[in-house]
């Protein structure tokens, strides 16, 4: 999964817990947001195309970020990926290694979908996107090899601290190894305070098959959009387990918390590290930016899915003695404590706090627990069987949305209201002129010139760094970027008509909301925190010279119509 924004995004990724538990499932390999294995069967090997494909520009979500790349239930899917991220699920290279092309490669984003034959393996699916690229945008690309800065896995200083499998490698030298790393998942109701580590147990592993799980693992450590290159020179295949705190818990953890780097090397007795090494590399040399249209027979050769749905839902309120939001995904199956209905609404809807109407106060103030098990989906035709229930982060909006219509009875519309919004205006630009033929791109972290000030100041926990971007494209990016100071869309009214590049580093708002701001007070336009900190505003003012100005405009918003204090019994 290659997100879009910071990991303090996507609702504070989901405030940790329900897209903690897409995260969750990344890492346990389930079915949410991720590649998942490949099927048993095999298409015929002449098929190199999708039977049928829709392919549309995505439409605008409050969170954006590429998801997909697999197939699920007989279609493949791919959600808000740009042309560069296409390009990269289709040739098995990191984003970051597709190179040339005009500058909308990272900003457009596309939703493809696909019928594929019964039993396509995963890599003959890359092949068929292969051909839909071809076909439907034109691309054509040159593959080749550059040394570039990866991440890797090494030997540590001492003796690695491995419990030898026993299982051996092949005659020629490579590892026969077919073993797994199971994922521990957290307790249902941890103690009051206690943050969850991510947890693996792994059985007759090779090194080669930890660092390419290794990629996944260290999101929000290191760039997951990327490869993990074995450089341990280990051969054999190994028994040991393997925790380390998430990186957005670490400020909460204090000592008790570890990184995944001091994870592998306590635990491992092995080093990861950055390198750099030949990494393969595709580079463009023709794309269209409008795809061909659609088959004109498209509903007849596609038709839609059923809507997902839960099989059985249960809510209950939580007990007295709950005080921690927690969740997890297991298989088809959904645990969530202690959560408000408003939680469960804002997610669904891909909404903010700030854009339901007039919600009622126990909306926010009752807490719930809810078990909830997805449905088996129809039979794929031609299949022998299906599989464990298996569904996408928007199949779980899309089934929560109507567990809350049904449980609560809700009655909704949307409705333009004012409501308090930013707009962004200059007061004293200091925007550098960007290149016209760089790419268009807003993203977490350093630009070209490797700086980055977090390394020094850990406070100014967020750098975003643009390029070849106007200042309307910018305003549309900040309710995604600064998630936790802009709730609502930015209008910009800069008047500055030009393409820019600019770097921005400022503190996250939990960050702030934890220091000199007070436990759960909102981050505004207040001035910075004496730690060190920077408030989006500030940082704004100081390094851009643009300045947030809140008014009262209309802006889309949940109206409920009906919503009933108490759920239906179950």
């Amino acid at each position: 999964m290659r997100v879009h924004q910071s990991s303090s995004n996507m609702r504070a990724t989901l405030k940790m817990v329900l897209m903690g538990m897409a995260t969750t499932a990344l890492l346990s390999g389930a079915a949410i947001g991720q590649t998942a294995a490949t099927p048993a069967t095999t298409a015929p090997a002449a098929v190199s195309a999708f039977i049928a494909s829709d392919v549309q520009v995505s439409p605008h979500r409050t969170n954006p970020f590429e998801r997909g790349g697999r197939i699920a239930n007989g279609r493949y899917w791919l959600r808000d990926a740009t042309m560069e991220d296409m390009i990269a699920a289709a040739y098995a290279v990191s984003p970051s290694h597709v190179f040339g092309g005009p500058p909308w490669i990272e900003w457009d984003h596309y939703d493809v979908s696909a019928i594929a034959p019964v039993g396509t393996t995963q890599a003959q699916a890359m092949k068929m996107l292969q051909a839909l690229l071809t076909e439907r945008f034109g691309l054509t690309v040159n593959p080749d090899t550059k040394p570039l800065p990866t991440m890797a896995l090494m030997l540590g200083k001492g003796k690695p601290k491995l419990k030898e499998s026993g299982e051996e490698d092949n005659p020629d030298g490579s590892s026969a190894s077919t073993g797994e790393c199971k994922f521990n998942p957290p307790a249902v109701k941890p103690p009051p305070g206690v943050q969850p580590d991510i947890s693996f147990s792994c059985k007759s592993m090779s090194m080669e098959k930890l660092a390419g799980n290794l990629r996944y693992w260290g999101f929000g450590y290191y760039p997951d959009d990327g490869f993990v290159l074995d450089q341990t020179g280990l051969k054999g295949n190994y028994d040991f387990d393997l925790h380390w705190s998430q990186k957005s818990n670490m400020a909460k953890e204090g000592a008790d918390g570890i990184t995944i780097y001091d994870a592998i090397e306590q635990q491992l007795g092995l080093k990861l590290g950055k390198t750099t090494a030949p990494q393969p590399v595709m580079n463009i040399v023709a794309v269209n930016e409008t795809p061909t249209p659609n088959a004109p027979d498209l509903a007849k050769k596609m038709p839609p899915l059923p809507p997902p749905e839960f099989e059985v839902e249960v809510i209950k309120p939580s007990r007295p003695d709950e005080t921690q939001l927690n969740g997890r995904i297991n298989g088809g199956q959904i645990s969530v404590q202690y959560v408000t209905p408003q939680f469960l609404i804002t997610f669904a809807w891909q909404l903010t706090d700030e854009m339901l109407a007039n919600p009622p106060k126990w909306l926010n103030d009752d807490h719930y627990d809810i078990e909830a098990k997805a449905a088996a989906p129809p039979p794929t035709p031609g299949a022998k069987s299906n599989a464990a229930p298996d569904f996408t982060m928007d199949d779980l909006q899309h089934m929560l949305q109507v567990l809350m219509e049904k449980r609560f009875n809700i009655k909704w519309h949307m409705e333009d209201r004012p409501v308090e919004a930013y707009t962004l205006v200059a007061v004293n630009p200091k925007l550098a002129i960007a290149d016209p033929n760089n790419r268009t791109a807003c993203k977490e972290g350093p630009g070209a010139d490797g700086k980055d000030p977090r390394n020094t100041n850990p406070a100014l926990g967020r750098l975003l760094t643009c390029t070849n971007i106007t200042m309307a494209q910018f305003a549309s990016q900040l309710q995604t970027q600064a998630n936790g100071y802009v709730h609502t869309p930015v209008v910009d009214a800069t008047g500055l008509t030009g393409h820019y590049d600019l770097t921005l580093s400022f503190s996250a708002s939990q960050q702030l909301q934890g220091s000199a701001m007070g436990p759960g007070k909102k981050v505004d336009d207040s001035a910075s925190d004496p730690n060190g900190g920077l408030t989006l505003f500030e940082a704004m003012s100081r390094q851009l010279g643009l300045k947030m100005e809140k008014t009262k405009r209309p802006v889309p918003v949940l109206v409920f119509d009906h919503i009933d204090p108490k759920p239906t019994d179950n």
